[in-house]
């Protein structure tokens, strides 16, 4: 149990250290992608580029499962 809550609080920091610097970038987080599918529907799939499909589609999962692979390595450093 407590390896799920440390890799957890991992994958959360990492999310939001991500978060803050692809909107120092300008690229679309996955809030600003919802928001857009609630305000135009559909066209908000024309109105993405393809450097934010890139980044939500392949670079935020990947920095997510960094998250892991750091949780999962800082609970193997505990002393129990």
């Amino acid at each position: 149990m407590l390896k799920i809550y440390i890799v957890g609080i991992c994958i959360l920091i990492i999310a939001i250290i991500a978060n803050a610097i692809i909107v120092k970038v300008g690229l679309k987080s996955w809030y600003d992608f919802i928001e857009l599918l609630n305000e135009h529907g559909s066209v908000a799939f024309s109105k993405t580029g393809l450097l934010d499909y890139i980044w939500l589609f392949i670079g935020y999962p990947l920095i997510l499962g960094l998250g892991y692979v750091i949780g999962d390595k800082l609970y193997d450093l505990l002393p129990f």
